[in-house]
C-alpha cells in the first residue's frame, strides 16, 4: 500500500486545456478495488461529513482521520464512523495542518467554511494529497486562481463539490438545449428560493463553547468576539466568511446555465437586492437579490430569496432556458419542456417531467474515486469548473456590494477601480494568501 501511495503522489502527468486535471494525457495509474485509498476530513459538520459518508458507500476507502475546531462534533462523527464502518478513525485532530501532514492520508475532504478552502485546498496539493474540496472552490476571485495554479503545478487530482455534474438529468437537460429544439434562447431564468432558510435574529457576542477552537475557526477571517450567529451552518449570511445564497447555491445552478449555453464570460454585470424581507435581522448577505448577467445575445438572470419558497415554474430551485418555441425548466426533481403558446397555436410539443435519479453525491464521489485510480478519467467537476463557476458567482455579489453595472474583461473591472478591491481577500495575520 505504502509504494501504491507513493507512486500515487509521484504520478507526472501532462494537460492541456479546460479541464486540465480532469483530462490528463501521459502517465496512467490503476488499482483494483481492492486497493485502500485512505481518507481524511476537515471540517466534519454539514456537508463535510455528508462527503464522507458518500466516500465510506466504496469498500476500498477507509477514514483514517477527522479534524474539526469542535471537540463535541469530533466526537460525535468519530463515532458515527465507528457505526458505519466498526472502527473510529485512528487520528482525530483541532489542527488541520497536523491531518495534512499525516503522509498516510490519500485523499483529504475539504468540508470547512468558504474562507478556509484556499489554504487547506494549496497546502494539501502542496502535501502530495488528491482533494474533494466543498463548493463554492474559493471566497474570492483570486484564491480561485491561486486554487487552480495548486492543482496544475502538484498534479493533483481536485474534484468540486458540485454534484449536479454527476447527476444525469442534468446532462440529458443540456443535451436537448443544445438540440436547437428549443428555438433562439433568449434568457436563462435561475433562481434559488429558500422558504426553509429563516430569518436570524440578532443576538449578543456570547464567551467562545468549551471545546471550541474559536480563533482556528476565525483563521484568515477578521478578528471578531464569538456570536453564534456566525458560527456552523449561518457563518455562510456573513461577507468575512461567504457569500450568502448568491455562492451557496449559485455555484450549483449557474453553472448550468452557462453550461447549456456553452458560454464563459458575460460582458457585464449589474445586481439589486438587499435586505427587503428580514431587514433588522443579523445577515449581512441579502435575502433578495437579482442579478443580470451580459452575453452577446441573450441575458442570465439570477433571483434569489430566503424565508419564501415561490420561485419560477411552481418550483422553489431551478432553470428556465426561455427559447423561441418553448422553454426548459430544469430543478433537482428532473427537467421538463414547456411550449410556447401563440395565437393558440404551440410552437413545439410539451415534454413531461424526467425525472432524476437523484443519486448526484454519489455519482460524483464515485467518478472522483476513479480518476484517483486512473489519472486519464475525466472529473465531473474539475477545478476549473469549480473556480469558474465560483468566480461567476463572486462577480454577482462584487456588482450588488459596488452598486454599479460592471464591465468584466475576464480578469478585471474595467470601469470601476473601485470593485476591484473585491477581488482579492485581505487575511488576517499570521495567515497569508498562498503563493503557488
Amino acid at each position: 500500500m505504502e509504494s501504491r501511495r507513493i507512486f500515487l503522489k509521484n504520478t507526472i502527468t501532462t494537460a492541456a486545456g479546460v479541464g486540465l486535471v480532469s483530462s490528463l494525457s501521459g502517465s496512467m495509474l490503476s488499482c483494483s478495488a481492492n486497493d485502500k485509498i485512505n481518507v481524511g476530513l476537515i471540517g466534519c459538520n454539514g456537508m463535510g461529513f455528508a462527503d464522507l459518508t458518500a466516500f465510506l458507500g466504496n469498500p476500498e476507502v477507509e477514514c483514517i482521520a477527522l479534524c474539526d475546531i469542535d471537540a463535541s462534533v469530533l466526537a460525535k462523527r468519530a463515532a458515527e464512523v465507528e457505526k458505519l464502518r466498526g472502527k473510529k478513525p485512528a487520528n482525530l485532530y483541532s489542527d488541520w495542518r497536523k491531518l495534512i501532514d499525516n503522509k498516510d492520508i490519500d485523499v483529504v475532504i475539504v468540508g470547512t467554511p468558504d474562507h478556509w478552502h484556499c489554504l487547506q485546498m494549496v497546502a494539501a496539493c502542496q502535501a502530495g494529497k488528491d482533494v474533494y474540496c466543498e463548493k463554492p472552490l474559493g471566497n474570492s476571485i483570486e484564491e480561485c486562481n491561486i486554487m487552480v495554479k495548486a492543482a496544475q503545478k502538484y498534479k493533483r487530482i481536485v474534484q468540486v463539490g458540485q454534484w449536479q455534474r454527476s447527476d444525469p438529468h442534468w446532462q440529458s437537460a443540456v443535451d436537448f438545449i443544445r438540440s436547437g429544439k428549443l428555438g433562439k434562447i433568449r434568457l436563462v431564468r435561475v433562481f434559488s428560493y429558500q422558504g426553509w432558510c429563516p430569518s436570524i435574529p440578532v443576538v449578543a457576542d456570547e464567551p467562545v463553547p468549551q471545546g471550541v477552537d474559536y480563533d482556528m475557526w476565525l483563521g484568515p477571517a477578521t478578528k471578531r468576539p464569538f456570536n453564534k450567529n456566525r458560527f456552523h451552518f449561518t457563518f455562510r449570511w456573513f461577507w468575512d466568511y461567504a457569500g450568502g445564497l448568491m455562492t451557496d447555491w449559485g455555484v450549483h445552478l449557474l453553472d448550468y446555465a452557462l453550461y447549456g449555453m456553452d458560454v464563459t464570460t458575460p460582458k457585464s454585470i449589474m445586481a439589486m437586492g438587499g435586505k427587503y424581507g428580514y431587514p433588522t435581522d443579523a445577515c449581512e448577505t441579502p435575502d433578495s437579490l437579482q442579478t443580470i448577467y451580459e452575453f452577446d445575445s441573450f441575458n442570465v438572470m439570477w433571483d434569489h430569496a430566503i424565508g419564501i419558497n415561490d420561485g419560477a415554474y411552481g418550483r422553489n430551485h431551478g432553470l428556465g432556458f426561455v427559447g423561441e418555441n418553448g422553454t426548459l425548466v430544469i430543478d433537482r426533481s428532473g427537467w421538463e419542456v414547456i411550449p410556447e403558446v401563440v395565437n393558440n397555436k404551440k410552437r413545439m410539443e410539451p415534454i413531461a417531467l424526467q425525472l432524476g435519479a437523484n443519486e448526484g453525491l454519489k455519482n460524483h464521489v464515485k467518478n472522483h474515486l476513479d480518476c484517483i485510480k486512473n489519472r486519464g478519467h475525466k472529473l465531473n467537476a474539475s477545478v476549473e469548473i469549480g473556480a469558474h463557476i465560483a468566480k461567476f458567482s463572486q462577480l454577482g455579489n462584487i456588482a450588488y456590494r459596488s452598486g454599479n453595472k460592471l464591465v468584466w474583461d475576464g480578469t478585471k473591472f474595467t470601469n470601476d477601480e473601485n470593485a476591484n478591491k473585491y477581488l482579492v481577500p485581505n487575511y488576517r495575520a499570521p495567515w497569508e494568501l498562498p503563493k503557488v
